[in-house]
């Protein structure tokens, strides 16, 4: 196996507060304490933020930048400039811009990479074949879906050109190799952030806090939470707080305003804004559950594999990806119906009141969580890293 690997990792990462950008800050720092990494460079975005990170094999190049039709020119010009052994790309499918042209002009970045013959290993946090573009607040009109189907055909080919195609979820394999009889595509499981120490269930929380983590707006909706959380209150349960963590859906700006606004005569509801990597252990440290009011998924939940490694219990519907990810990697949780405050509030009721059965879902969900952390994730990164070397 060859020592010394230098990698270009083309991610968000933070403070932007791009999608997939704490993905990015992970990813980056475990592949940073491998030994056989020699350097990482990371390409990430230009703009008035500050990068910075503790371990020293890390170096950041911004050179790309939100909806610019020049990202794909940047990018591969910075890449010939390092020339690294490989180049990773954190993806997703509205990565480089939510217009149109920006975003599909990004996703050609794996077919223009082997244009120059650069090694390339994209990650694929989801598939538009398994995307409801109308929950996900792409498009609800029928031709438009059609449309964005061919098209999506068409940009997918171009990221199967590169080396290797990893996806979150194994149908998402499936799918792949089946539609396209393309032989490049792996499994590269999500992965758990980190692994706090389990926390102390004999600690008595004055006050219960219920929290939901995301990006909000369109097949994310608290609406149907807040709900659960009103009703629960004229039913007279007492010491509950409701922790609404994040921002609006690039989708839906002014989303979380507006709803502030619908609920503001319902007490004991924050709204966190933007949460700083600094500040996320905090905020799930001081929930008691994690509640996942979606109508939808749209690939793998960092929030769930969040959940799971500070053994949080957790409340969602039954819905897509995140019903693969509960039978898959063996997490447990209350279920619901997408957009059914009242059985929401039943289920809420329920871990509230039934402390062993909440602490047994915490237990179990920090194990499944433990089982497959990114550390070891990162070394099937390098795995495929020394095979497509050795090749």
């Amino acid at each position: 196996m060859k020592k010394n690997i230098e990698i270009a990792l083309v991610t968000p990462y933070p403070p932007s507060k791009t999608t997939l950008n704490e993905y990015g800050y992970y990813l980056a720092a475990n592949l940073a304490e491998k030994p056989e990494v020699r350097h990482l460079h990371i390409l990430s975005e230009k703009g008035d933020v500050s990068y910075s990170s503790v371990n020293d094999k890390i170096s950041f190049h911004p050179c790309w930048q939100f909806n610019s039709l020049m990202n794909p020119l940047w990018i591969i010009k910075k890449i010939r400039s390092l020339s690294p052994d490989v180049v990773i790309i954190n993806q997703q499918f509205l990565l480089f811009g939510d217009r149109k042209v920006a975003a599909a002009l990004g996703l050609m970045l794996p077919f223009l990479l082997r244009l120059f013959g650069v090694r390339c290993i994209v990650l694929m946090h989801n598939i538009l074949e398994e995307v409801d573009l109308g929950s996900a607040g792409i498009t609800g009109n029928r031709l438009l879906k059609w449309a964005y189907g061919v098209i999506g055909n068409i940009l997918t080919r171009f990221i199967l050109m590169a080396d290797i195609v990893g996806v979150t979820i194994e149908k998402y394999v499936d799918v792949l190799q089946q539609k396209y009889k393309t032989k490049n595509v792996v499994l590269l499981p999500h992965g758990t952030f980190e692994i706090p120490e389990m926390p102390d269930f004999t600690k008595v929380q004055r006050q219960r806090v219920i929290m939901t983590f995301g990006k909000f707006g369109t097949y994310k909706k608290v609406e149907v939470l807040i709900e659960a959380f009103r009703q629960l209150q004229d039913e007279g349960v007492k010491d509950i707080g409701l922790c609404i963590a994040g921002t609006d859906s690039p989708n839906n700006p002014g989303y979380l305003d507006r709803v502030k606004q619908q609920y503001s005569d319902v007490e004991n509801i924050e709204f966190t804004g933007y949460v700083p990597e600094e500040d996320v252990a905090r905020i799930f440290s001081e929930s008691c559950m994690v509640v996942f009011p979606y109508s939808s998924t749209t690939g793998s939940s960092g929030v769930l594999h969040q959940a799971g490694s500070y053994a949080k219990p957790v409340i969602l519907p039954d819905v897509g990806d995140l019903g693969r990810l509960i039978r898959e990697e063996g997490y447990l949780g209350e279920f619901f119906a997408p957009d059914d405050a009242v059985q929401l509030a039943t289920a809420i009721n329920r871990l509230l009141t039934d402390v062993p059965y909440r602490h047994y879902l915490s237990k179990t969900n920090y194990e499944a969580a433990t089982g497959l952390p990114l550390s070891d994730i990162s070394d099937w990164y390098l795995l495929h890293i020394h095979n497509l070397i050795a090749a």
